[in-house]
């Protein structure tokens, strides 16, 4: 059975890009439009993995990890935050500093390599 990754980010032409390239590595792809949505698929769609945007209208990333991480039953889940926060730190609320206190297992910086989502991606799903 292919693994599951939940992709959450409000960028349609993001979430269609990066699903291509997961499934074409085998992965299970379900995708959430915005924070509110993405909260409530990691809690029906089981994923092995989240790939969580940040910077979101209804309810950011940052929120929705610290939500999950505070949840035992979900807490185990391995969250990837891919987000545009540095470049956007002079014009946006958000912070790195932010992301660090989230418990977030990694954080990768948008634009993203795919090869390098790929290999970040294997990582948090192999430990």
């Amino acid at each position: 059975m292919a693994r599951k990754i939940l992709i959450v980010d409000d960028d349609p032409d993001l979430v269609e890009a990066v699903s291509t390239i997961l499934e074409s590595k085998g992965y299970a792809v379900a995708a959430a439009y915005g924070g509110v949505e993405g909260l409530k698929k990691a809690k029906t769609e089981n994923p092995d993995l989240i790939v969580l945007d940040v910077m979101m209208p209804d309810k950011d990333g940052y929120t929705v990890c610290k939500e999950l991480k505070a949840d035992k039953k979900y807490r185990s889940i391995p969250i990837l935050l891919l987000t545009a926060v540095v470049s956007n730190i002079p014009t946006s609320k958000y912070t790195h500093q932010m992301g660090k206190d989230t418990e977030a297992n990694d954080y990768i910086d948008k634009p993203v390599e795919p090869g390098e989502l790929v290999r970040r991606i294997e990582v948090l799903i192999s430990k």
